[in-house]
């Protein structure tokens, strides 16, 4: 009977992936690139074909890796001839001209720009599926079967997953990467004499590290549970915690640590040797210098440009030079829209609002009730014995508590970041809320089937319908994902009034607004696009360039104006207080109500 009971859960699960992978697969084949596709996919190519990473260098090269392998295969077995503009300024003279590259690569080179960021987005979909199963698994492992079937659920059909998984960007991949790295670190925690599990933890670490650099925190974050597994699972005798006993083992301990780093950082420098390969060394060293100008730590800054030059050290002076590039947008910021207002230092409330409008309402009641039961199993006043009571639910759920601190300290440092563009830059803790919501849930259900069969049933009745009802918020914005808005918000029509970029608005539409044009038999429209299509490439002499500022009476050629969502709003919303630059241009469409809305994310005037 367990064997059955166990190929059913697998079947499952398998029948949840493959709904997954589906949605995934046909809500992408008519979405333009989005913005960040624009520069990742000819980089990608670059790098494989090239050994050459001088594109994008602010995004470690693993993903795009993936996508310019997909690429070339594709292309080797369609017999599909692509052309790489290797004589162009973006790529011989410019530095970092990722996005001039990107829109020559694709759309001005004879290429079939459609298949190639069709065949780029395919390893995205396998990634989002191993990274299913791991959700799957580790729930499994850690709370039964039940549990695992509902974490694949909410992750199978949660909207922010299925926009992100088809497009070659970071964001999957930072979230697989946090997730089966805790895995692998917990993996040798409880084995940590295994040398296996010792080496398989160094290399996913590795790995997590030529994802994105948002993954360094796996850093701190894996020293903290180190340190604390030592003092939580060795002898814990007041009198042995000071003793040199424990000091050794806990020098042991990060000693391993130290290990698992230093293997992932040699996988990360053999990787970065052959990206930098045929990097010119001259044109590396300046390359860097002028990408560093700005950089306020000048000794960090200088130890990099005098690595960038070295053989072996050219490597990971290109990893640090990423790094810095990273932490330099990052306390940057961003000029943005949210809710009504435009700011480009951000808000600390961004992202916690963002989070109640674009996940599914279910979700949120799920884990309300999650907490409720975890509060009402405390039972006593929580100011009785708190430390003590911590203390000892670690020692028992030491998994449970690691992925509530991540949780917590992600959070904690993206409510501080001044880079409010979207959503899915807390991505990551999505899993791990995953796992512990299902975990709380299944808890509930053995404790009442222990006690009450009458209530049993009333909440199985509960959670089957909050699950139909989470399936289908998400499948009925199909196939616009990246667009979805909760009920709060009335959905996805009204999503563009509280946020827009990657929110909403990341270029995914222009194809449409192509088709709906041709449909229509519109000679010329004006465009003002946000994204990483080019609209003369798919309009061709149709198309009509247009700006945000631009007076409404040059509007001769044509009645029809397309904007997209992005600077739709940023053109009408109100400067935050400190925002300098200019905006409200875009309010006399206020008084024109749109004939057609692309895909949520493209708005249609036909100006009289």
């Amino acid at each position: 009977m367990k064997i059955k009971s166990l190929k059913k859960v697998n079947i499952l699960a398998g029948m949840l992936l493959i709904i997954m992978f589906f949605a995934m697969f046909s809500s992408m084949l008519n979405d333009s690139a989005t913005m960040d596709e624009l520069a990742h996919i000819p980089a990608g190519y670059s790098y494989i074909i090239k050994k050459d990473m001088r594109l994008n260098p602010e995004h470690p090269p693993l993903l795009k890796d993936l996508a310019g392998i997909s690429i070339l295969i594709c292309s080797k077995i369609t017999h599909k001839i692509v052309h790489f503009p290797e004589n162009i300024k973006a790529w011989k003279e410019d530095i970092n001209g990722q996005w001039d590259f990107g829109g020559y690569f694709l759309y001005n080179s004879g290429n079939d720009a459609d298949k190639i960021i069709f065949f780029a987005r395919l390893p995205f979909l396998i990634l989002a599926i191993i990274l299913g199963i791991y959700i799957f698994k580790w729930t499994k492992q850690l709370y039964g079967n039940k549990a695992g079937l509902i974490a694949l659920f909410l992750y199978s059909f949660s909207p922010t997953f299925l926009a992100h998984s088809r497009l070659v960007t970071t964001d999957l991949g930072a979230s697989a990467g946090f997730f089966i790295s805790t895995y692998y670190l917990i993996r040798w925690l409880k084995n940590y004499n295994k040398k296996s599990y010792l080496i398989s933890a160094g290399i996913v670490f590795g790995l997590s590290m030529l994802i994105k650099f948002s993954l360094a925190l796996l850093i701190p974050y894996f020293i903290i549970l180190v340190f604390l597994w030592s003092i939580l699972y060795f002898k814990n005798s007041p009198k042995y915690y000071l003793s040199f006993k424990y000091l050794k083992n806990c020098c042991k301990m990060l000693g391993y640590l130290l290990l698992i780093g230093i293997i992932g950082m040699v996988l990360v420098g053999c990787v970065y040797q052959y990206h930098t390969f045929n990097y010119p060394k001259l044109k590396q060293k300046s390359d860097t210098s002028f990408i560093l100008s700005s950089f306020g730590n000048r000794t960090l800054a200088n130890l990099v440009i005098w690595m960038s030059d070295k053989p072996i050290l050219r490597s990971y002076a290109h990893f640090l030079l990423g790094l810095f590039m990273t932490l330099q947008r990052a306390a940057g910021g961003n000029t943005e829209y949210f809710l009504g207002e435009i700011s480009a230092a951000g808000w600390w409330y961004y992202f916690p609002v963002v989070y109640l409008l674009k996940v599914p309402l279910v979700l949120h009641i799920l884990t309300i009730l999650a907490l409720l039961y975890a509060a009402w199993k405390i039972k006593q006043p929580f100011w009785k014995k708190p430390l003590l009571r911590i203390w000892n639910w670690m020692k028992k759920d030491f998994e449970e508590f690691a992925m509530l601190f991540f949780i917590i300290l992600y959070w904690s440092i993206s409510i501080k970041s001044n880079l409010n563009i979207g959503l899915r830059h807390v991505l990551p803790v999505f899993p791990f809320l995953y796992v512990l919501v299902s975990g709380q849930i299944t808890k509930i259900n053995l404790n009442l089937k222990n006690k009450n069969k009458k209530l049993l049933i009333i909440y199985h009745l509960s959670l089957i319908t909050l699950l139909f009802w989470y399936a289908f918020s998400s499948l009925s914005v199909y196939p616009h994902y990246l667009a979805y808005f909760n009920e709060l918000v009335g959905g996805a029509k009204n999503g563009y009034k509280y946020a827009v970029d990657s929110n909403l608005d990341w270029g995914q539409d222009l194809k449409r607004l192509t088709q709906w044009v041709n449909e229509n038999n519109i000679q010329k429209i004006y465009v003002d696009y946000f994204g990483g299509g080019s609209v003369k490439y798919y309009l061709k002499e149709k198309y009509l360039p247009w700006w945000g500022d631009r007076n409404p009476s040059e509007m001769t050629e044509s009645k029809f104006l397309a904007v997209s969502a992005t600077f739709l709003q940023g053109g009408r919303g109100l400067p935050a207080p400190g925002f300098d630059q200019k905006t409200g241009y875009y309010r006399w469409l206020d008084n024109y109500k749109p004939v057609k809305v692309i895909g949520y994310s493209i708005f249609v005037y036909k100006i009289p």
